[in-house]
């Protein structure tokens, strides 16, 4: 059961300097929407190589499955089934992502 109507949503974004723990709070959410048995889709673009190609990883090393894509079509294929999306460095994708 969800309180939100059908077709609809809402977009949240984690802001903040480097090390300020984005990506831990992303992690965070993510975890808690999955323990909540919601569908969730997480995504990371292939241009971020600094840790592991199928992780989102955080500075303190915690880290959660994710799928390396290359644009916003592939986000948007991958998770039509989702209740939740993530998506972590999203500044490298282009203005469609809010589209």
């Amino acid at each position: 059961m969800t309180l939100t109507p059908i077709n609809s949503g809402w977009i949240e974004v984690i802001c903040g300097p480097m090390f300020s723990g984005k990506t831990e709070e992303l992690i965070r959410r993510l975890i808690r929407a999955q323990i909540a048995k919601q569908r969730v889709a997480i995504f990371k673009p292939t241009s971020d190589n600094r840790y592991e190609q199928d992780y989102i990883v955080s500075h303190n090393q915690r880290k959660i499955k994710s799928v390396a894509v290359n644009n916003i079509n592939d986000i948007k294929k991958l998770s039509e089934n989702a209740n939740v999306v993530g998506i972590d460095e999203a500044q490298f994708f282009d203005n469609r992502l809010i589209t």
